[in-house]
């Protein structure tokens, strides 16, 4: 299968890319840069120039392919502080490569998140069944499950706040542990019981690769092994792994501490998998986070450095 894939040399992408190379697909992935370019060629790759503002490109490069796997997401813009610029891109990314796909009856694997739900105030474990009729991102999950009146195997992937690894160089445990650093402590906030999945990347790259082959038109998926990890035990990990006090703060002092990522700090977003499991014979096989945290990778000063 020649697969088109968005988002090929970031975090995700550069686990999945090798996925379907192993698995004998064909790949080409999306590349705005040089640097993003040169690391798809290295992988086996080839390479489409562009970014998600380039919608022709975009549908160009989807109706060339076999399937679609659409990563991509402006995670720069997001931390600049136009979280709702990123979100409207990724919806018009999304309605691009459905167009291009419409009728053909290929495969679109898109992606979404967990924590949304937690973040609407959905309690309780969250399964696949969970849906929203709006929200930021939502609209796009569900323009992609949706697509499946229109010809197209579409599916969501939605993804727990913490996908771990040692290719995880940006997201928010990294986050978290130079927040640490620079405080001198590693806190959680109250009694730090409120919840967090997570699964491994090469475990989340293999379901994506999986959705791409057989997932159902409509399908939402979990890409969760760890149900729901304590904030505590994650403040905990990374107080060992710095040598730091672990400490708790209160609920006041978390914005102080944590800034614009005090609320996913105290976010609970217990995740199950389940239906996932037994839809596409998904078993996550890499270590937990806990583990993972317990592997030392993320404390390295070098990669520290390079981050």
């Amino acid at each position: 299968m020649r697969v088109f894939v968005t988002g090929a040399s970031g975090h995700l992408g550069s686990a999945v890319v090798p996925e379907l190379l192993e698995a004998g697909h064909q790949v080409v992935g999306l590349a705005r840069s040089d640097k993003s370019a040169a690391a798809l060629t290295a992988a086996g790759a080839q390479v489409h120039r562009g970014d998600l503002d380039d919608l022709d490109g975009l549908a160009a490069a989807a109706a060339a392919a076999d399937g679609v796997i659409h990563l991509a997401f402006k995670h720069d813009a997001m931390f600049a502080g136009d979280f709702d610029g990123a979100v409207a891109a990724d919806l018009r990314a999304v309605d691009t490569l459905g167009n291009a796909l419409a009728g053909t009856g290929k495969p679109l694997v898109a992606t979404s998140g967990t924590a949304l739900f937690a973040f609407a105030g959905l309690q309780g474990l969250l399964t696949e069944a969970d849906v929203l009729d709006a929200g930021p991102r939502i609209e796009a999950e569900n323009a992609v499950v949706a697509l499946a009146e229109r010809g197209i195997r579409s599916s969501v992937v939605r993804l727990p706040p913490t996908v771990h690894s040692s290719l995880d160089h940006h997201g928010f445990i990294p986050t978290f542990i130079s927040i640490a650093r620079s405080k001198g402590v590693s806190a959680y906030v109250g009694d730090g019981a409120n919840r967090w999945p997570a699964v491994h990347t090469l475990d989340a790259a293999r379901l994506y690769r999986l959705a791409l082959e057989s997932a159902p038109a409509g399908s939402r998926l979990h890409a969760v092994d760890d149900e729901g990890i304590t904030f505590r035990q994650i403040a905990e990990g990374i107080g060992r792994g710095l040598n730091l006090p672990v400490v708790s703060i209160a609920p006041t002092e978390a914005e102080a501490h944590f800034g614009f990522l005090s609320a996913h700090a105290q976010a609970d977003n217990p995740s199950s998998s389940k239906l996932t499991r037994d839809l596409l014979g998904w078993t996550p096989v890499q270590p937990g986070l806990v583990d993972d945290l317990g592997q030392g990778h993320y404390f390295d000063t070098g990669a520290t450095a390079a981050r």
